[in-house]
């Protein structure tokens, strides 16, 4: 099918399989090469699939040939396209939005909670207005959330060609959804401390003689079940790895995530950490550590502040939790709460494995590369077959001064002790180089092997193309050869036979 082609890409993927199609036979080892020629731009027109076997000479054995069309202007797939691609962009906008409004929540939680504290108490108006405000960035937070999961599912009715929106959700969807608004509703009410409600009135008289004898700020502490949803907002957090997945640049590529598709990798977050920690280590560590360090100080004084201890202050803890991370626990400090000391454990945890996680990245940036290993091999190399020859040297002058000795028993002795040193130097310098070959060995480079392998196995089949052609050849030189002698062998005969002819006339 001759047209015309515009632009030509190729693509080779090697590939070992046990191939039983028609187009492989079974059993063989096979290389897929694809070829996507364009007549138009929007056009894709042939896909070659060609599988060598490693024995045909044709270019035509083992080729199937498929027309692609891309979809024309106005066609329902090319408006799927469009849409899925508006629906993940507002999903990532929805994403970002509700980390923002997620944030914002945290810290006007945290703001309530130190106005309680330190400036105007739990029935004040500002603590009522910051609590009202929590709620509705919660209420906005939620509806946030119900429009990214219904893009979310729209999504996946595009992917999977469905048109019912209820096949889509599943049980697992349907628990994930609930828990995750379940755990993103839960937040401090306003209407527990409004002004002039139990704290104000009945409460505050019954709380009176509470109040003369303990310290003043842990009149105003707060209750086990008033901690709770404090607690619970940081658990929005967990949106932050969301925002990552949606904003990478892994996601956001065509050609990472086609080329990925071909590998069966699966983009999700764990690949997006991975990708993160393997291009930039230190920042992403710190970072990690910074927001936790904070997290969890702030927590460890909230829990402190209900009890009468030293530890509920902000620099007690930030130094409290930066020696429980690090496991040292020079126990000046400890906490006196249950909740105080759940924390110092879940610290205690963290610090163990961002420590693991630090040793590697810290192993890793000090370890030598592909090229300065095989520098330092070579030069390593070069140093211990030097000291192989001094030693060898040092052995043959010995052996040398040794035969010259004489029958000097005194001047004997030390020549063989000298001779035996030598003997012990020489073997351990070839024991050195035998190792260090060996560990040569090991760094085999799997790239460059690959590389190689692959040049040899085309030197090998451009090889058989030459011996081919040289039979080839060789074959019409024997056909030529075989046509002149039957030529002659005629010429030769009928010579023979006129010359006999003339004899008998004679």
């Amino acid at each position: 099918m001759p047209q015309r082609s515009l632009s030509h890409s190729r693509l080779s993927v090697p590939c070992s399989t046990r191939s039983s199609s028609a187009v492989g036979g079974k059993g063989e080892d096979s290389t897929v090469t694809m070829e996507l020629i364009t007549r138009r731009p929007l056009t894709l027109d042939l896909v070659n699939l060609r599988t060598g076997s490693g024995s045909g000479s044709g270019s035509s054995k083992g080729e199937v040939a498929a027309e692609i069309t891309m979809p024309a202007l106005g066609s329902p797939t090319l408006f799927k396209l469009r849409d899925r691609t508006l629906l993940t962009e507002e999903k990532r906008r929805l994403c970002g939005w509700a980390l923002g409004i997620a944030l914002f929540g945290i810290f006007l939680m945290i703001l309530q909670t130190e106005l309680c504290w330190f400036v105007c108490g739990k029935g004040s108006t500002s603590v009522f207005v910051v609590r009202l405000l929590i709620s509705l960035s919660t209420v906005c937070l939620l509806g946030l959330l119900v429009a990214f999961h219904y893009k979310d599912i729209r999504v996946f009715m595009i992917d999977h060609s469905v048109v019912d929106w209820r096949i889509a959700l599943t049980a697992r969807r349907v628990l994930s959804i609930s828990l995750e608004l379940g755990v993103c509703a839960l937040h401090p009410l306003p209407w527990v401390w409004l002004p002039g409600s139990w704290e104000d009135g009945e409460g505050m008289r019954r709380g009176a003689d509470r109040n003369s004898t303990l310290p003043p700020p842990l009149a105003c502490s707060l209750a086990a079940w008033e901690l709770l949803p404090c607690f619970v907002m940081f658990l929005r957090l967990y949106l932050v790895h969301r925002a990552l997945l949606l904003h990478s640049k892994t996601l956001l590529s065509a050609s990472y995530r086609s080329i990925g598709s071909l590998n069966n990798i699966d983009f999700q977050f764990r690949f997006v950490l991975k990708v993160l920690m393997n291009t930039h280590p230190g920042r992403t560590l710190l970072a990690f550590i910074i927001c936790f360090w904070l997290t969890a100080s702030w927590l460890l004084t909230l829990c402190e502040r209900q009890s009468e201890a030293s530890v509920g202050r902000m620099e007690d803890t930030m130094w409290l939790i930066a020696i429980t991370f690090l496991t040292i626990g020079y126990g000046d400090i400890t906490p006196q709460t249950t909740c105080g000391k759940t924390v110092c454990l879940l610290t205690g945890v963290m610090g163990v494995g961002c420590t693991a996680m630090l040793v590697a990245v810290v192993a890793k940036n000090l370890s030598l590369s592909k090229a300065e290993k095989h520098v330092h091999q070579f030069m390593m190399d070069i140093k211990h077959t030097k000291k192989i020859r001094s030693a060898a040297a040092n052995v043959l002058r010995e052996c040398w001064l040794l035969h010259r000795s004489g029958r000097d028993n005194r001047e004997n002795r030390r020549n063989q002790r000298r001779l035996l040193e030598a003997i012990r130097v020489f073997r351990k310098a070839r024991l050195k180089q035998r190792k260090l070959r060996d560990h040569a060995n090991e760094m085999v480079d799997l790239s460059k092997l690959q590389v190689m392998m692959c040049d040899l196995n085309g030197n090998w089949s451009s090889s058989y193309k030459a011996l081919e052609q040289r039979i080839g050849s060789m074959e019409q030189k024997m056909d030529e050869l075989s046509r002149a002698f039957q030529k002659t062998s005629q010429l030769i005969s009928r010579a023979v036979q006129h010359r006999a002819r003339d004899n008998s006339v004679a």
